[in-house]
């Protein structure tokens, strides 16, 4: 059987898989796809449903967490969306991408962790370390290699080493303490930063793709066998002018949890994620790897973009806006594809694994929903 492996790095991750890899050859064992990564692939915000500026019962229908108790009172258990992921914090979703693909195979595994970097995708042995309590990727890979006939690997990871959560703080914060008429922005501290990373992050990026390579070859897989699929980040934000709230004034803040000036948010949305995106399809093109360019993916269903609204309706955002975690939430779920993003993110492996191995881009089908994506070759 011809066994292909499509990894995906991001921040997901199955609980505690643990064994050697051997070179034993797979019969009749069961057919898998695996993400590996960080929070863009593990499901990270997958608990909403789109976004509500109302704290309290279901959040107006978004908050897949929510509950009615015995005596009719609401109530918020994470674990009906991340299982026991959302003590640990890896927060797998049970919409993940992977999840969320439908592929035809017996087990879709997926072993990303929020919050995840480069060297939580190596081994130990080889200096990785392991997140949240759990084994490297990498080692939880090998043990899966053994047992199953692993048809696609798809990898999100690269983000964490350019420091996301530290620019999506450092931004809000430039927004929240300056104004109108003395804006503070953070785009040209946070591209010389990012320039400053870049070259080891995309180091960090090639060396994960070449363990997941070794750990494959020491399971007894050649690359032929295989898929490996390495995927770039969508925007959570759009350019400033195509948001819908003012950019003075309290809407930003308060109502739609985009606390960003209209400059910040150009420069993320139209240079950083698009110079990320470019830089992780040279490294999948220098390992001999497939590339899944994500970049504009939640293109017109950004959070506070001027064709999208709060509320879990047809056109409901599909990133998660930003949050303090106090009223609603966990902080870390911020700016993340939510619900309806990681759903559809799932679409597109999905037709990812029904083409031929390329190279492709995906892009969202305005008024469709997540289930209705475009896959083009590049």
């Amino acid at each position: 059987m011809r066994r292909v492996v499509t990894v995906i790095i991001s921040v997901l991750s199955v609980a505690a898989l643990t064994g050697t890899a051997g070179a034993v050859e797979p019969v009749d064992r069961p057919t898998a796809v695996v993400a590996l990564g960080d929070s863009y692939i593990s499901g990270e915000a997958g608990r909403w449903e789109g976004n509500s500026s109302y704290d309290f019962g279901d959040r107006r229908g978004t908050d897949r967490a929510a509950y009615r108790n015995r005596w009719g009172w609401w109530r918020y258990d994470q674990r009906r969306v991340y299982g026991e992921t959302g003590a640990s914090g890896c927060h797998r979703s049970d919409v993940a991408p992977v999840l969320s693909s439908g592929i035809a195979v017996d087990e879709l595994i997926d072993l990303s962790c929020s919050g995840s970097a480069t060297r939580n995708l190596i081994r130990a042995a080889n200096g990785g370390s392991g997140r949240r309590g759990e084994a490297s990727q990498a080692d939880q890979l090998a043990a899966v290699a053994t047992t199953h006939d692993i048809e696609m690997i798809v990898v999100s990871i690269g983000g964490n080493d350019l420091g996301f959560a530290s620019i999506i703080i450092d931004c809000a914060l430039d927004y929240l303490f300056s104004t109108p008429r003395r804006p503070r922005t953070c785009n040209e501290d946070q591209q010389r930063a990012i320039d400053e990373k870049m070259v080891a992050a995309m180091t960090g990026v090639g060396a994960a793709l070449d363990e997941i390579r070794a750990v494959m070859s020491d399971a007894g897989f050649a690359d032929a066998d295989y898929r490996l699929v390495l995927q770039s980040y969508p925007s959570p934000v759009p350019s400033g002018d195509e948001f819908r709230y003012r950019e003075s004034g309290w809407s930003r803040i308060l109502s739609g949890g985009c606390p960003f000036w209209n400059e910040d948010a150009t420069w993320a949305r139209d240079s950083f994620v698009p110079q990320l995106s470019a830089n992780l399809a040279a490294v999948a093109a220098s390992r001999g790897v497939e590339f899944l360019d994500l970049q504009d993916a939640l293109e017109g269903r950004e959070v506070c973009a001027t064709t999208t609204s709060q509320g879990s309706g047809a056109d409901a955002e599909w990133g998660r806006f930003l949050v303090t975690g106090l009223l609603q939430g966990e902080a870390q779920e911020s700016l993340h594809p939510n619900a309806l993003g990681q759903r559809a993110n799932g679409t597109c492996l999905g037709l990812v694994f029904a083409a031929p191995s390329g190279d492709y881009r995906c892009d969202n089908v305005a008024g469709a929903g997540p289930e209705k994506m475009i896959l083009t070759a590049l």
